[in-house]
């Protein structure tokens, strides 16, 4: 996906993913909205949290994804906790169905966008990290930020 461009429009990211999961690799798929789901998108009232996808019956689906319900929808507004299809093609449900039958493997989304007027889920595969494995990962980063501050203090002057 190309990040510079200006046809793509993120929606919303799942932050802890990448602090919670080591991302083996990832697929973009299509996403089965209705039409308030649709709105509520297009103005950023989604949550991705706690989400993940499963193959069931050569089908891929979308669990706890939260969609807000439409501010101006009647009552035929959507629930936000439906169960949602993606849309992917065969060979790509099988690969899927094939990682997630490996050992510690599951398939969680990474950020929902419009890419020319479509919503599109980017779809990571990955393991469930360790606490040990979390904390040594903040304490990385805590340390890059730092030797990136004390270089900046150092070129300032």
């Amino acid at each position: 996906m190309n990040k510079g461009s200006s046809r793509n429009k993120l929606v919303c990211a799942n932050k802890t993913a990448r602090l919670n999961f080591e991302i083996v690799d990832t697929l973009e798929a299509g996403i089965v909205l209705v039409g308030t789901e649709v709105k509520s998108l297009r103005n950023g009232k989604a949550m991705l949290k706690d989400s993940h996808a499963a193959v069931a019956e050569g089908e891929v689906f979308l669990h706890d994804l939260h969609i807000s319900p439409y501010n101006f929808g009647n009552r035929n507004n959507h629930d936000p906790l439906r169960v949602r299809k993606l849309l992917l093609h065969k060979n790509e449900i099988k690969w899927l169905y094939g990682k997630t039958r490996e050992k510690g493997l599951t398939v969680i989304p990474l950020k929902i966008y419009f890419t020319e007027g479509k919503a599109k889920v980017e779809l990571g595969v990955g393991r469930g990290k360790k606490l040990h494995d979390k904390r040594e990962e903040l304490r990385l980063r805590a340390d890059k930020r730092d030797i990136e501050r004390a270089f900046r203090e150092r070129n300032k002057g």
